[in-house]
């Protein structure tokens, strides 16, 4: 991995090139990431196009800048999330519960993230401080792969997924006046893993209605919503799966 100079908001920022990456799922994310982030593919359908070759450090270090460059340039949103992935070979997806009490999104699961901060200055610094606040995860330990496309949130926040490799054996803690729960998706599983109906009642305006919409069983846990669909568009940019991501409302 290519260590890139200091931050004024972290001590290290790593990029995770793909020459570097062993697992071949890992690798293969790493590989499309990147060519879309810097412009290099035409056509994900068509073929998978591969980053520069990296044949020196001098040269790592170059396509790292130009990775973290081109996150840093992208327009800010109100809100980034880390998607992290553990770089093992068999790796897990980092999920987390929501607490009960929390205004917006109380029990939901989604990634660990959250609000932009005048001070972060673009998107994967909110992500990654976000993330260290409700986790503990160091934004030192976190190698970054690139980016997803925006999502919004039922409130009508931007939200900019960054996605990342971190270790397996790093300790997390979740902060309980936000997080309540620390769990992992089997990746290559989720991969091809297949969607059920989600029902969600709720009333608005003395009508009381129920929502129809895809989601993941994981861990004994429902992902929905925000998260399912940043899951969903994961799955689309490195291993082309397509998912019908709806939702439909039936009045009761």
């Amino acid at each position: 991995m290519a260590f890139l100079p200091r931050s004024p908001h972290f001590d290290e920022l790593a990029v995770a090139l793909p020459a570097d990456i062993r697992q071949p799922i890992l690798r293969q994310l790493a590989e499309r990431m990147q060519g879309e982030l810097l412009g290099l593919e035409s056509s994900l359908s068509v073929q998978l196009a591969v980053p520069c070759p990296v044949n020196n450090d001098q040269d790592a270090t170059t396509q790292s800048l130009r990775v973290l460059n081109m996150l840093y340039q992208t327009p800010l949103a109100d809100a980034s999330i880390l998607v992290a992935i553990t770089n093992e070979p068999r790796p897990k997806l980092l999920l987390t519960r929501r607490a009960i009490h929390m205004n917006s999104h109380a029990g939901e699961v989604s990634c660990a993230g959250g609000k932009y901060e005048s001070g972060d200055g673009n998107n994967v610094v909110t992500a990654l401080r976000e993330a260290c606040e409700e986790t503990a995860l160091p934004p030192n330990k976190v190698q970054l792969l690139g980016q997803l496309p925006i999502q919004t949130s039922k409130s009508g926040m931007s939200v900019r997924p960054i996605v990342a490799l971190i270790a397996p054996d790093l300790v997390l803690v979740p902060d309980q006046g936000e997080i309540s729960r620390i769990f992992w998706a089997d990746f290559e599983t989720l991969i091809t893993q297949p969607t059920v109906e989600y029902r969600v009642r709720y009333t608005m305006q003395a009508q009381t209605s129920t929502l129809l919409t895809p989601s993941w069983e994981i861990d004994g846990e429902t992902v929905w919503g925000l998260t399912g669909r940043v899951l969903a568009s994961l799955l689309e940019t490195g291993f082309d799966r397509q998912l019908d991501w709806y939702y439909h409302i039936q009045n009761t």
